[in-house]
């Protein structure tokens, strides 16, 4: 970048550069180096810029300063000269900051009507529906409607069959206006609509097609909101067979049953073949199975080979588990595919059902295979062996110099500085931009510097482009509060890697976390359940605004841990219910009352429980390593019968 583009002078960077070198070299942590700036003063002058107040002038050479001209841009982009937007871009050309400005700045002009501007603003790199749209018209309103013009439009309408944004409204009907929407195009995508059931594109296409075609084409969107015996009179043709098939097999979703009743006689007026047979199919018996339904293993059946994939080999195998048929459920595995059957829990639940068919001898080298991974499933096949887990942490210690030249990378120092004010998207975005340009030992590097500077689901979504970052253990599960988690653990008779580890599924220690529906803080507890909690056991209730606080929420959240233990007994039980909540627990109690631990918890209905739970388990194992060097058994820990650790690691024979 050319100096005038720069956002520092270059005389701030330096001098930053030599400080970080020599605070690290004197020993100080790293994350005191990251937060050389003033947190505080800059997080003042973002909400000041916000609010379009004054910034302090001392802030103008703060490393993520263009953060703050923007904050103060935007408040007014609806009346902001054209000059100054277009200056504020090509200072910071290629610069994250300058590509989050053009993305509002493009709505705002469009808003505006400055097509000009649209144009002159546009990068071609730009990949969002909506801005791609805002150009298309841009070039439309000002005359640029040429064969290339067309040819984008086209590919925009081929794009998806789902709903577009607004957006394009305007620059589809100006391609239809040109005659560049033909029969033969609209068609094209109706297939794409109904192959993603969409009823509503499905209409809107068909009001653009010509006499006797949109009659039909009108039909097969009521079909597709609810199928009709009109049907069986449609012309007998690839079309009519993919909307009825996908029609059927959304209908499925509601009246499994109903859709295999009324599949006999359109896939004879229609010609269906296996393809279209196995498409209803598969839904009937994909949504009987969820719910365990008697006609479960009838229309599992049913459904064509070739129509399985590895969610229906699951199910398969889930639904014979759930009625305690081991022979059908060991088929079942072995019909997955090799890789499939290949991972560690169809290993393990191969070694089971083989052991339960009467095969001891047949199950241990399964169970050996298992528990070679360090996982939930890993971890108990080595239970069943009496075998330490496996675990293989990968040594990474570089260099002073290559952390401290890391450190003072000017974009990660600007996502570290957003993400310690509270804007994590920017963040995000100066964090992508810095990966850009790091190598594999830079990036896990970064790695650590976020995490010492508190941001640590890096170590989840900054690791994984390489297999063995898998065994960077002390990344992935970073501890912070163990001092915390083991007071309230013990205040409440809880395993503390227990805690730890729900701390890490929910929040990856984030204490400022907010999920959708609103849970909050380390152990994401919602409001009104940490309002429960606190008037219950007498602690004190500041607010749902408290539950940022690490200490008010791990208080919380063990107490509610606790309640569910109490609850249930069974701690993988708890742990489901502190996942899904009381009312489907209960129902999967009811349905599979006596069933083992490892059994009960693969037949969950939700998929996000299932593995919640085991990753769950699964992490408490790896926290007992972190925090004390050995682990309670896992058979032992989820069943609650002991918290003695007696469990060693060791790293496998490849």
């Amino acid at each position: 970048m050319p100096p005038t583009h720069r956002v520092n002078p270059p005389t701030f960077r330096s001098v930053l550069t030599r400080a970080l070198l020599l605070l690290f070299a004197l020993g100080l942590p790293l994350a005191v180096c990251a937060q050389a700036p003033d947190d505080a003063a800059f997080r003042a002058a973002m909400q000041a810029a916000e609010r379009g107040q004054p910034v302090d002038p001392a802030m103008r050479s703060h490393p993520a300063a263009a953060w703050l001209e923007f904050a103060s841009l935007r408040r007014n982009l609806d009346t902001l000269p054209l000059a100054q937007g277009r200056d504020f871009i090509a200072r910071h050309q290629g610069a994250p900051v300058a590509e989050v400005f053009r993305e509002a700045w493009l709505r705002a002009l469009a808003k505006r009507e400055e097509w000009a501007a649209v144009r002159e603003a546009w990068a071609p790199g730009i990949t969002n529906t909506a801005l791609r749209c805002i150009e298309l018209d841009a070039r439309a309103r000002t005359g640029a409607t040429d064969a290339q013009w067309t040819r984008d439009a086209q590919a925009l309408w081929r794009s998806t069959g789902a709903s577009l944004p607004n957006e394009c409204d305007a620059p589809l009907a100006t391609l239809a206006a040109r005659g560049g929407l033909d029969d033969a195009l609209r068609w094209e995508r109706f297939d794409l609509a109904v192959a993603a059931q969409d009823v509503g594109v499905m209409r809107s296409i068909a009001r653009g097609l010509s006499g006797s075609q949109q009659a039909l084409a009108e039909d097969y969107a009521a079909f597709m909101q609810a199928p009709h015996d009109r049907a069986l009179q449609w012309p007998k043709t690839a079309r009519s067979r993919l909307v009825a098939s996908h029609g059927l097999a959304k209908y499925a979703k509601d009246d499994p049953l109903g859709a295999e009743r009324r599949l006999p006689a359109l896939a004879e007026a229609l010609g269906f073949g296996e393809t279209e047979n196995g498409r209803v199919l598969y839904q009937a018996a994909l949504w009987t199975v969820a719910s365990y339904l008697p006609d479960s293993a009838r229309l599992l059946n049913r459904v064509p080979e070739s129509a399985y994939d590895e969610r229906l080999h699951e199910w398969r195998v889930r639904e014979a588990l759930a009625r305690k048929d081991w022979a059908a459920a060991l088929a079942a595995i072995r019909k997955m595919g090799p890789a499939q059957r290949s991972q560690s829990r169809w290993t393990w639940f191969q070694a089971r059902m083989t052991e339960l068919t009467g095969d001891r001898s047949g199950a241990q080298p399964l169970f050996r295979e298992a528990a070679k991974q360090p996982d939930f499933h890993g971890f108990l096949a080595a239970d069943r062996l009496g075998q330490p887990y496996a675990l293989c942490p990968l040594d990474f210690s570089p260099s002073s110099d290559a952390r401290a030249r890391v450190a003072a990378d000017p974009a990660l120092l600007r996502a570290l500085a957003l993400y310690r004010i509270d804007r994590p998207g920017w963040a995000a975005r100066e964090w992508a931009d810095a990966l850009t340009r790091f190598d594999d030992t830079q990036r896990r590097i970064a790695v650590q510097v976020a995490q010492e500077s508190g941001w640590y689901d890096r170590g989840v979504l900054g690791l994984g482009r390489q297999p063995e970052e898998s065994r960077l253990y002390t990344l992935r599960f970073p501890l912070t509060q163990q001092a915390l988690i083991e007071r309230e653990s013990q205040r409440h008779g809880l395993d503390p890697a227990w805690v730890a580890a729900e701390i890490r599924a929910e929040s990856t220690f984030n204490p400022n976390a907010r999920s959708p529906a609103d849970a909050r803080g380390l152990m994401q507890v919602m409001p009104a359940t940490g309002a429960a909690v606190a008037q219950r056991l007498g602690l004190p209730w500041s607010g749902p605004e408290g539950l940022y606080d690490p200490a008010t929420n791990v208080a919380i959240g063990t107490a509610y841990l606790r309640e569910k233990k109490d609850m249930y007994q069974l701690p993988y039980v708890a742990i489901a219910a502190y996942n899904a909540g009381p009312t489907p627990t209960g129902r999967w109690l009811a349905q599979r009352p006596d069933m083992d631990p490892d059994i009960w918890i693969e037949t969950i209905s939700y998929r996000e429980t299932r593995e919640y739970v085991a990753r769950v388990l699964a992490f408490s194992v790896i926290y007992d390593w972190r925090m004390y060097g050995k682990a309670a058994p896992l058979d032992a820990r989820m069943r609650g019968t002991s918290d003695a650790r007696t469990r060693t690691f060791a790293c496998p024979a490849s």
